[in-house]
């Protein structure tokens, strides 16, 4: 039987066969192309930058792309998790909160997202909760196999048909052998056998490990991990090697020959400059032919036409790699120890640098310790050029960084103040400029004397918020004639991401605009003020949202654009 027969005779089978899975009607195999990402060895390899990179390139061919995360954890989604824990949370335009990886989809793609491209176990068995609640099974013993890896499938065949996708890049999170995964395995081993070979590409990355002791990379634990994919019976077409520098010839025909996998399908995905780096790295290495042949797939643009778009994007790599000057950018927060707490910040501010040919360095202030008198704020504000104090929830570090907005304000270096650095300006101009002592949130101090920053009762009505966070895209009234209305290019409407639950109390608004604070954007329609700047200042700008979601390699965003153009003076 061929793939196309294997499918149909499965779709024919009832509810409580052994074989079910659940085909959407009009599903035709072979239209939608899938590639399976998998990781082995350890976390962090780099499975969404990989994903990502090669959906670029299959996208400068032709192609509709669409992604998707594919996560272990019993969370509907990531609006719970830690930074610490997971990295930073992303917010997409419809008001999911996802993984890290889904900013990394969007930004290498030029495009934005929706919910279905991120699923976790949580909402996998959700739904087969909810199947098994109305009767769906009719009476089946509900089990791993076929109902969780069937609503798998379903997911992913959901989403080839709604975006009218030529090629799927489905990343699994976690490595290979996690128990909280193995579901995902079978079906996408289910999967392989349901679609046929030639509509299915597996790509195992592993890690090279390099031990000082030895002074020479050793290739035995990526062969161990590869071969526990293998135990799977998933058999990878393509292997990926990590390393902190490029993987030699040797080890990749060690690799090469214990998998059954060609050698030219072995390639190194060592240590670059940058990530926007890699999907050029995989160019030369010619993964995209590879994966192209796998598959035999014909170009869907010309050579001129393909030549002309990614001379767009080394145009952007350029900045990168050859800038003019360098700028020292302070981060302030409380999770600074783990740098994927900031990484859509991290990520806006390259596409910014690099569009001013700038090299950027950044300077991670930890705000508790300005707290606690360990470091002093002329110590934290040594050598930068600007600081941006991101977004964040909770008391710890808040007081430090009100003093950091005073500061910068004070001596007129540049600040951009993101969802909660929007927050602790209007704090910091409340008590120092407008003379409100014992001005505070009501996130931060239950009944402060001036709650200038609160969740008032006609704004929980709002759009449904209820205690609930206000997420996702929305739409901001700029004013005219304000620097955030020149910045985004004499718009008067504009949309951007947001997830926060406080607003500026309207009460307050009056005295903190007498006394010079500007509110250059607010929501339609209610008095919930969203950008806020100082004329004055060389630039002073915060927003309640969050501008780097909406950031992109090839179109930076505004906000970002501007606090590094007056940094560097232009």
């Amino acid at each position: 039987m061929n793939s196309k027969e294997i499918l149909q005779s499965i779709s024919n089978v009832s509810t409580d066969h052994e074989f079910y899975t659940p085909i959407p009607e009009g599903y035709k195999v072979g239209k939608t192309k899938f590639i399976l990402i998998f990781g082995t060895v350890m976390s962090g390899l780099g499975k969404g930058i990989f994903s990502a990179s090669i959906g670029k390139l299959l996208q400068d061919k032709g192609f509709n792309v669409a992604p998707i995360k594919l996560e272990g954890y019993l969370n509907v989604d990531s609006g719970t998790l830690n930074p610490y824990r997971h990295g930073e949370v992303f917010v997409l335009d419809d008001g999911i909160e996802t993984d890290m990886d889904l900013g990394t989809y969007e930004r290498m793609l030029n495009k934005n997202l929706t919910k279905r491209s991120f699923t976790t176990s949580g909402q996998i068995y959700s739904s087969v909760f909810e199947k098994e609640r109305r009767g769906v099974y009719l009476g089946r013993d509900v089990q791993i196999i076929p109902h969780v890896t069937g609503e798998i499938k379903l997911t992913l065949r959901k989403l080839a048909m709604e975006q009218k996708a030529d090629v799927i890049c489905v990343e699994v999170g976690g490595t290979v052998g996690d128990l909280e995964n193995m579901h995902y395995l079978e079906a996408l081993r289910e999967l392989a056998y349901e679609e046929g070979k030639e509509n299915v590409c597996v790509v195992a990355l592993t890690y090279i490990l390099t031990p000082s002791i030895l002074g020479e990379q050793k290739s035995k634990a990526a062969q161990l991990g590869i071969k526990k994919l293998m135990e799977e019976g998933i058999q990878p077409d393509l292997i990926a090697c990590r390393c902190p520098e490029k993987v030699t010839d040797t080890v990749r025909e060690k690799i090469s020959i214990y998998t059954n996998v060609p050698l030219d399908r072995v390639i190194s995905m060592h240590d670059i400059k940058s990530v926007y780096l890699v999907p050029e790295l995989l160019k030369d290495a010619g993964i995209d032919k590879e994966i192209v042949d796998v598959f035999g797939l014909k170009r869907r643009v010309d050579e001129d036409k393909a030549k002309k778009e990614w001379k767009h994007w080394e145009k952007f790599t350029d900045g990168i790699l050859k800038p003019k000057k360098t700028v020292t950018i302070g981060i302030t927060g409380k999770y600074t120890s783990l740098r994927d707490s900031y990484a859509s910040v991290m990520a806006a501010l390259e596409h910014a640098c690099s569009a001013h040919n700038v090299k950027l360095e950044m300077k991670w202030i930890e705000t508790t310790k300005i707290e606690r008198g360990t470091l002093t704020i002329e110590e934290a504000m040594k050598g930068i050029d600007g600081v941006i104090v991101p977004g964040g929830f909770g008391k710890r570090g808040v007081e430090g960084k009100v003093t950091c907005v005073k500061y910068l304000r004070e001596n007129n270096i540049p600040y951009l103040g993101l969802c909660l650095g929007f927050q602790v300006a209007v704090l910091d101009f409340a008590r120092n400029v407008c003379g409100l002592k014992g001005a505070n949130s009501t996130e931060m101090e239950k009944k402060p004397t001036h709650p200038v920053i609160d969740i008032l009762p006609e704004q929980k009505k709002i759009e449904g918020l209820g205690g609930n966070m206000r997420l996702g895209g929305k739409d901001v009234e700029v004013k005219k004639g304000t620097m955030a209305y020149n910045l985004y290019g004499n718009k008067t409407s504009v949309r951007e991401r947001f997830r926060h639950r406080y607003e500026v109390n309207p009460e307050y608004i009056p005295i903190l605009e007498k006394k010079g604070l500007v509110f250059s954007g607010k929501a339609p329609k209610f008095p919930i003020m969203q950008i806020l700047e100082l004329p004055d200042h060389k630039f002073f700008v915060g927003s309640q949202f969050h501008p780097e979601f909406t950031s992109k390699p090839l179109s930076p965003n505004p906000l970002y654009m501007g606090f590094i153009k007056a940094i560097v003076g232009k």
